[in-house]
């Protein structure tokens, strides 16, 4: 019987919270969808990563609803809805109408959701979300192409898109702790509130967050909110609980992601001599064969060390692009064609690989024939290594790294790998 279910809108979203996880001393698995088979090992919690964020509505209900019901039948106690620590939304949704639809099937009236993140810069300050020093919609996200953050109030941002009424536990009443936190919800409750957005300007913030959300059924959140969450199940960090196989086999970079972090890693890692090939939409979209072309090129190039394949770049070439294509063709043309490129390179002998971008990853992994996933040692806040078989592999299996766009330090793209030497 597992401790904690949790379900995962996107795939590096979801190696994110395992990592936390991790961290604090649980055992982890992360599935790619909701499992067909059993679990591959005990574990003390299971992080279902769908690809829901940017999909309509009412299919990213449909998808979560399942996880849900998967994770209730392995004996769930908690349920966790994980989406980004930039709230990636629209007023279309996806957080809150999956929310609602996970609190109506448990029959919960009352939940919390905070995409505070402070390892990563992400805080929250009465109501408003913070990017490092900034507002969220001064930072770059405001540009985003699926869910462009115009707005960093987030009480606005979520009650745009839920039926019920959406309120606030502040820093006043987390900084005082447990009590104080339990005191607001139940207030919040008694003024009909059924979501509250919460304050966390610390990870001091998140650990006194954690016993007041013990007996809660469901809790909405980006994946800090989980580093104080072991506890409550009497777990504690353990070294124990992030082993993964030893690593072997060549080295590679594949990224989709056009975030500002992920354009400085591209940049970094091409200044410091490593081989980057630089992949063309509007090329693709010619029917060139883009993906045998980047294989011939990584190919002879793999033995000296790792080599990166990108699509990754500024907001205005990305937009000009999806002005000629539109919006969902060139994604989903770029995922495709890197997930492919992915698959060539681990036939090609790749037996570590770094993905940026969920969308990215969600679509290498399901290229790759993942479904699930044992999450290992942090490489940067909020992205681990994992291990996962593949039919590409054979017994040996892969390690891999699911970066999130928005993460990672400058140099993210060549000192991962040592986290496995």
């Amino acid at each position: 019987m597992i401790k904690l279910g949790c379900i995962a809108d996107d795939f590096t979203g979801a190696t994110d919270l395992a990592n936390n996880l991790v961290r604090a001393g649980m055992r982890v698995v992360q599935t790619i969808g909701v499992p067909a088979e059993p679990l591959a090992a005990d574990v003390d919690a299971v992080v279902v990563a769908l690809k829901s964020r940017t999909i309509p509505a009412a299919e990213a209900i449909c998808q979560s609803l399942a996880a849900l019901a998967w994770l209730q039948a392995q004996g769930a106690q908690q349920i966790y809805f994980k989406y980004c620590s930039t709230f990636d939304s629209t007023p279309a949704g996806n957080i809150g109408p999956v929310t609602e639809a996970l609190m109506a099937a448990m029959g919960t009236t009352f939940t919390i959701a905070t995409p505070a993140f402070p390892d990563n810069h992400r805080t929250v300050f009465k109501g408003y979300l913070f990017a490092g020093d900034g507002l969220l919609n001064e930072g770059g996200m405001q540009n985003h192409p699926l869910t462009p953050m115009t707005d960093p109030n987030l009480v606005r941002v979520l009650q745009a898109q839920c039926k019920g009424k959406v309120g606030l536990i502040d820093y006043r009443a987390v900084a005082q702790g447990e009590q104080a936190i339990r005191t607001r919800i139940a207030q919040l409750r008694s003024e009909g509130v059924s979501v509250s957005i919460v304050d966390a300007v610390s990870n001091d913030d998140l650990h006194r967050l954690g016993p007041a959300l013990k007996d809660m059924p469901l809790v909405t959140a980006g994946s800090g909110v989980a580093i104080g969450l072991p506890a409550n199940f009497g777990l504690a960090p353990n070294a124990s609980a992030s082993q993964l196989p030893p690593a072997s086999g060549l080295k590679a970079v594949v990224s989709g992601s056009c975030s500002v972090a992920t354009n400085g890693q591209v940049a970094a890692f091409k200044r410091a001599g490593f081989p980057a090939l630089g992949l063309d939409p509007l090329q693709m979209a010619s029917g060139a064969n883009v993906v045998d072309q980047a294989l011939a090129w990584a190919a002879p190039l793999l033995a000296k060390g790792p080599v990166l394949v990108y699509s990754t770049d500024e907001p205005s070439a990305v937009k000009a692009v999806q002005a000629q294509l539109g919006v969902e063709k060139a994604g989903a043309m770029v995922e495709h064609c890197i997930a492919a490129i992915a698959q060539g390179l681990v036939k090609l002998g790749v037996r570590q690989l770094v993905v940026a971008g969920g969308e990215t990853s969600g679509a290498c992994v399901q290229a790759l024939g993942i479904s699930q996933m044992q999450i290992g040692p942090q490489i940067d806040p909020g992205v681990p290594w994992c291990h996962a078989h593949s039919p590409l592999t054979g017994a040996e299996g892969l390690h891999l790294t699911l970066k999130s766009g928005n993460f990672g330090r400058e140099s993210f793209f060549s000192h991962a790998f040592d986290a496995l030497a």
